[in-house]
Protein backbone atom coordinates (compact mmCIF):
# COMPACT_ATOMS: atom_id res chain seq x y z
CA UNK A 1 0.00 0.00 0.00
CA UNK A 2 1.31 3.23 -0.73
CA UNK A 3 1.89 5.20 1.75
CA UNK A 4 -0.68 8.97 1.83
CA UNK A 5 0.70 12.47 1.73
CA UNK A 6 -1.86 14.08 2.98
CA UNK A 7 -1.58 18.37 1.48
CA UNK A 8 -1.32 20.76 4.00
CA UNK A 9 -4.32 23.45 4.66
CA UNK A 10 -3.78 26.84 3.20
CA UNK A 11 -2.26 29.53 6.16
CA UNK A 12 -3.65 33.23 5.68
CA UNK A 13 -0.70 35.23 4.67
CA UNK A 14 -0.09 36.87 8.04
CA UNK A 15 0.99 33.84 9.79
CA UNK A 16 3.18 32.30 7.16
CA UNK A 17 6.54 32.56 8.22
CA UNK A 18 8.09 29.27 5.81
CA UNK A 19 6.65 27.01 8.09
CA UNK A 20 6.15 24.65 5.24
CA UNK A 21 8.95 24.31 3.84
CA UNK A 22 10.11 21.26 5.82
CA UNK A 23 6.75 19.56 4.41
CA UNK A 24 8.31 19.87 1.02
CA UNK A 25 11.83 18.52 1.91
CA UNK A 26 9.36 15.86 3.45
CA UNK A 27 8.16 15.08 0.10
CA UNK A 28 11.41 15.24 -1.63
CA UNK A 29 12.90 12.65 0.18
CA UNK A 30 9.68 10.44 0.11
CA UNK A 31 10.29 10.62 -3.51
CA UNK A 32 14.06 9.47 -3.59
CA UNK A 33 13.23 6.39 -1.07
CA UNK A 34 14.37 3.21 -2.26
CA UNK A 35 10.52 2.53 -3.12
CA UNK A 36 9.75 5.93 -4.22
CA UNK A 37 9.46 7.32 -7.88
CA UNK A 38 11.89 5.36 -10.34
CA UNK A 39 11.95 8.91 -12.62
CA UNK A 40 13.42 10.95 -9.74
CA UNK A 41 15.82 8.51 -8.18
CA UNK A 42 17.70 8.59 -11.75
CA UNK A 43 17.76 12.20 -11.43
CA UNK A 44 21.31 13.61 -11.17
CA UNK A 45 23.00 16.89 -10.41
CA UNK A 46 24.04 17.33 -14.38
CA UNK A 47 20.74 16.03 -15.38
CA UNK A 48 18.49 18.57 -13.40
CA UNK A 49 20.45 21.21 -14.78
CA UNK A 50 17.93 21.42 -17.73
CA UNK A 51 14.90 21.62 -15.33
CA UNK A 52 16.52 24.38 -13.07
CA UNK A 53 17.13 26.66 -16.23
CA UNK A 54 13.92 26.44 -17.59
CA UNK A 55 11.80 26.53 -14.20
CA UNK A 56 14.27 30.08 -13.73
CA UNK A 57 12.98 31.00 -17.10
CA UNK A 58 9.45 29.95 -16.32
CA UNK A 59 9.17 32.30 -13.14
CA UNK A 60 10.13 35.22 -15.09
CA UNK A 61 7.97 35.10 -17.89
CA UNK A 62 5.11 34.61 -15.10
CA UNK A 63 6.74 37.78 -13.48
CA UNK A 64 6.42 39.40 -17.02
CA UNK A 65 2.56 38.19 -17.51
CA UNK A 66 1.79 40.05 -14.32
CA UNK A 67 -0.57 36.42 -13.04
CA UNK A 68 0.31 36.70 -9.44
CA UNK A 69 -1.36 32.76 -9.66
CA UNK A 70 1.23 31.91 -12.51
CA UNK A 71 4.04 33.76 -10.08
CA UNK A 72 3.21 31.44 -7.50
CA UNK A 73 3.19 28.62 -8.95
CA UNK A 74 6.45 28.89 -10.93
CA UNK A 75 8.51 29.69 -7.71
CA UNK A 76 7.27 27.09 -6.57
CA UNK A 77 8.48 24.43 -9.22
CA UNK A 78 11.83 26.60 -9.15
CA UNK A 79 11.80 25.74 -5.22
CA UNK A 80 11.40 22.25 -6.00
CA UNK A 81 14.60 22.09 -7.86
CA UNK A 82 16.54 23.40 -5.02
CA UNK A 83 15.25 20.93 -2.81
CA UNK A 84 15.74 17.53 -5.23
CA UNK A 85 19.49 19.25 -5.52
CA UNK A 86 20.43 19.52 -2.10
CA UNK A 87 18.85 16.01 -1.49
CA UNK A 88 20.61 14.73 -3.79
CA UNK A 89 24.09 16.05 -2.29
CA UNK A 90 22.60 14.77 1.16
CA UNK A 91 22.67 11.41 -0.41
CA UNK A 92 26.34 12.08 -1.56
CA UNK A 93 27.11 13.16 2.22
CA UNK A 94 28.10 16.44 0.65
CA UNK A 95 24.99 18.61 2.42
CA UNK A 96 21.50 19.20 3.00
CA UNK A 97 18.73 21.53 2.75
CA UNK A 98 19.19 22.96 5.64
CA UNK A 99 22.81 23.91 4.67
CA UNK A 100 21.33 25.88 2.09
CA UNK A 101 19.23 27.96 3.78
CA UNK A 102 22.11 28.15 6.75
CA UNK A 103 24.35 29.52 4.12
CA UNK A 104 21.96 32.01 2.11
CA UNK A 105 20.87 33.32 5.70
CA UNK A 106 24.73 33.84 6.97
CA UNK A 107 25.47 35.43 3.60
CA UNK A 108 22.67 38.26 3.82
CA UNK A 109 23.10 38.93 7.43
CA UNK A 110 27.18 39.78 6.27
CA UNK A 111 26.08 41.51 3.35
CA UNK A 112 23.50 44.19 5.29
CA UNK A 113 25.81 45.45 7.53
CA UNK A 114 23.70 48.60 7.52
CA UNK A 115 20.52 46.65 9.02
CA UNK A 116 22.39 44.02 11.33
CA UNK A 117 24.97 46.05 12.34
CA UNK A 118 26.19 49.78 12.68
CA UNK A 119 26.83 50.24 9.17
CA UNK A 120 25.29 54.03 8.47
CA UNK A 121 24.23 54.33 4.47
CA UNK A 122 22.64 57.01 2.55
CA UNK A 123 20.44 55.40 -0.30
CA UNK A 124 20.50 52.11 -2.13
CA UNK A 125 23.73 53.05 -4.01
CA UNK A 126 25.76 53.05 -1.33
CA UNK A 127 23.79 49.73 -0.15
CA UNK A 128 25.63 47.89 -3.54
CA UNK A 129 29.09 49.36 -3.43
CA UNK A 130 29.75 48.35 0.04
CA UNK A 131 27.82 44.67 -1.14
CA UNK A 132 30.52 44.92 -3.77
CA UNK A 133 32.93 45.18 -1.63
CA UNK A 134 32.21 42.47 0.88
CA UNK A 135 31.34 40.28 -1.73
CA UNK A 136 35.20 40.68 -2.57
CA UNK A 137 36.82 40.04 0.34
CA UNK A 138 34.88 37.03 0.68
CA UNK A 139 35.74 36.13 -2.74
CA UNK A 140 39.72 37.53 -2.48
CA UNK A 141 41.26 34.97 -5.19
CA UNK A 142 38.41 34.84 -7.69
CA UNK A 143 39.18 37.04 -11.24
CA UNK A 144 36.40 39.40 -11.59
CA UNK A 145 34.19 37.76 -14.17
CA UNK A 146 34.55 34.92 -12.38
CA UNK A 147 31.17 35.19 -10.94
CA UNK A 148 29.05 36.05 -14.30
CA UNK A 149 27.35 32.41 -14.81
CA UNK A 150 28.22 30.70 -18.08
CA UNK A 151 24.83 29.73 -18.67
CA UNK A 152 23.07 33.24 -18.66
CA UNK A 153 21.32 34.24 -21.52
CA UNK A 154 24.09 35.70 -23.91
CA UNK A 155 22.55 39.38 -23.79
CA UNK A 156 22.37 39.20 -19.95
CA UNK A 157 26.02 37.65 -19.67
CA UNK A 158 27.45 40.54 -22.23
CA UNK A 159 26.02 43.09 -19.80
CA UNK A 160 27.16 41.69 -16.49
CA UNK A 161 30.96 41.56 -17.57
CA UNK A 162 30.04 44.69 -19.10
CA UNK A 163 29.02 46.45 -15.68
CA UNK A 164 31.52 44.26 -13.57
CA UNK A 165 34.79 45.87 -15.74
CA UNK A 166 33.33 49.11 -15.87
CA UNK A 167 33.48 49.17 -11.74
CA UNK A 168 37.55 48.98 -11.96
CA UNK A 169 37.55 52.13 -15.33
CA UNK A 170 38.00 50.01 -18.24
CA UNK A 171 35.13 51.36 -20.21
CA UNK A 172 34.01 54.36 -22.20
CA UNK A 173 33.90 57.44 -20.07
CA UNK A 174 30.26 58.18 -22.02
CA UNK A 175 28.02 57.08 -24.36
CA UNK A 176 29.74 58.55 -27.21
CA UNK A 177 32.18 55.87 -27.23
CA UNK A 178 29.85 53.20 -26.90
CA UNK A 179 28.35 54.23 -29.93
CA UNK A 180 31.63 54.99 -32.07
CA UNK A 181 32.70 51.32 -31.67
CA UNK A 182 28.85 49.88 -32.80
CA UNK A 183 29.76 51.95 -35.97
CA UNK A 184 33.42 50.31 -36.36
CA UNK A 185 32.11 46.73 -35.10
CA UNK A 186 29.35 47.46 -38.15
CA UNK A 187 31.72 47.99 -40.88
CA UNK A 188 34.20 45.44 -39.84
CA UNK A 189 30.72 43.04 -40.03
CA UNK A 190 29.95 44.43 -43.48
CA UNK A 191 33.67 43.76 -44.86
CA UNK A 192 33.19 40.03 -43.27
CA UNK A 193 30.14 39.69 -45.04
CA UNK A 194 31.70 40.99 -48.76
CA UNK A 195 34.41 38.24 -48.11
CA UNK A 196 32.12 35.50 -47.81
CA UNK A 197 34.10 34.24 -45.06
CA UNK A 198 31.59 32.29 -42.67
CA UNK A 199 34.28 32.17 -39.28
CA UNK A 200 35.25 36.28 -40.01
CA UNK A 201 31.55 36.83 -40.60
CA UNK A 202 30.30 34.87 -37.34
CA UNK A 203 33.66 36.25 -35.31
CA UNK A 204 32.42 40.19 -36.14
CA UNK A 205 28.73 39.68 -35.57
CA UNK A 206 29.44 38.46 -32.11
CA UNK A 207 31.79 41.56 -31.69
CA UNK A 208 28.71 43.90 -33.02
CA UNK A 209 26.38 42.92 -30.61
CA UNK A 210 28.89 42.82 -27.78
CA UNK A 211 29.30 46.78 -28.80
CA UNK A 212 25.12 46.87 -28.85
CA UNK A 213 25.26 45.81 -25.47
CA UNK A 214 27.53 48.19 -24.01
CA UNK A 215 25.84 51.12 -25.53
CA UNK A 216 22.48 49.69 -24.51
CA UNK A 217 24.58 49.85 -21.09
CA UNK A 218 25.92 53.07 -20.98
CA UNK A 219 21.74 54.52 -22.27
CA UNK A 220 20.73 52.36 -19.11
CA UNK A 221 18.61 49.81 -21.00
CA UNK A 222 18.63 46.25 -20.56
CA UNK A 223 19.72 44.51 -23.39
CA UNK A 224 17.86 41.01 -22.78
CA UNK A 225 14.61 42.97 -21.82
CA UNK A 226 14.72 45.17 -24.61
CA UNK A 227 15.73 42.54 -26.95
CA UNK A 228 12.69 40.21 -25.33
CA UNK A 229 10.44 43.37 -25.86
CA UNK A 230 10.48 43.56 -29.57
CA UNK A 231 10.60 39.61 -29.79
CA UNK A 232 7.62 40.27 -28.44
CA UNK A 233 6.23 43.27 -30.57
CA UNK A 234 7.37 40.54 -33.65
CA UNK A 235 5.43 37.73 -32.75
CA UNK A 236 2.29 40.30 -32.32
CA UNK A 237 1.95 41.54 -35.53
CA UNK A 238 3.71 37.89 -37.13
CA UNK A 239 0.51 37.20 -35.55
CA UNK A 240 -1.78 39.20 -37.54
CA UNK A 241 0.13 38.54 -40.23
CA UNK A 242 -0.60 34.92 -39.98
CA UNK A 243 -4.56 35.40 -39.42
CA UNK A 244 -4.93 37.64 -42.41
CA UNK A 245 -2.71 34.76 -43.95
CA UNK A 246 -5.50 32.19 -42.76
CA UNK A 247 -8.47 34.53 -43.98
CA UNK A 248 -7.38 35.52 -47.48
CA UNK A 249 -5.76 32.31 -48.83
CA UNK A 250 -6.86 29.55 -45.87
CA UNK A 251 -3.24 29.17 -44.51
CA UNK A 252 0.39 28.92 -45.49
CA UNK A 253 0.96 27.41 -49.19
CA UNK A 254 2.52 23.84 -48.69
CA UNK A 255 6.07 23.43 -48.91
CA UNK A 256 7.71 20.31 -48.52
CA UNK A 257 6.66 17.69 -46.62
CA UNK A 258 3.46 19.15 -46.48
CA UNK A 259 4.84 21.72 -43.79
CA UNK A 260 3.88 25.94 -44.34
CA UNK A 261 6.19 27.35 -47.22
CA UNK A 262 6.58 29.55 -49.76
CA UNK A 263 4.17 31.07 -52.25
CA UNK A 264 3.02 34.30 -50.74
CA UNK A 265 4.14 37.57 -52.22
CA UNK A 266 6.52 39.48 -49.85
CA UNK A 267 4.48 42.56 -50.96
CA UNK A 268 1.24 40.94 -49.91
CA UNK A 269 2.85 40.24 -46.60
CA UNK A 270 4.49 43.65 -45.79
CA UNK A 271 0.78 44.71 -46.67
CA UNK A 272 -0.44 42.96 -43.63
CA UNK A 273 2.72 44.06 -41.53
CA UNK A 274 1.97 47.60 -41.98
CA UNK A 275 -1.66 46.79 -40.96
CA UNK A 276 -0.46 45.32 -37.94
CA UNK A 277 2.02 48.15 -37.30
CA UNK A 278 -0.69 50.51 -37.27
CA UNK A 279 -3.43 48.92 -35.52
CA UNK A 280 -0.91 48.84 -32.85
CA UNK A 281 0.54 52.85 -33.73
CA UNK A 282 -3.38 53.75 -33.26
CA UNK A 283 -4.00 51.19 -30.20
CA UNK A 284 -1.03 53.16 -28.32
CA UNK A 285 -2.59 56.64 -29.05
CA UNK A 286 0.55 57.84 -31.39
CA UNK A 287 -1.42 57.68 -35.21
CA UNK A 288 0.47 56.66 -38.00
CA UNK A 289 3.20 54.49 -38.24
Amino acid sequence: MPRPFAPLAPLPLGEQQGQTFPRLVELMQRLLAPDGCPWDREQTFASLRRYVLEEACEVIDAVESGDRDAIREELGDLLLQTVFLAELARAEGSFGPDDVVQGIVEKLVRRHPHVFGDVAVEGSAEVLRNWERIKAGEKKDRGLLDGVPRSLPGLERAQCIGEKVARVGFDWPDASGSRAKVAEEIAELDAAIASGDRARIEDELGDALFALVNLARHVEVDAESALRGTIGKFLGRFGHVEARVKERHGGWPAGPEGKPGRGLTLEELDGYWDEAKRASADAAGQGGV
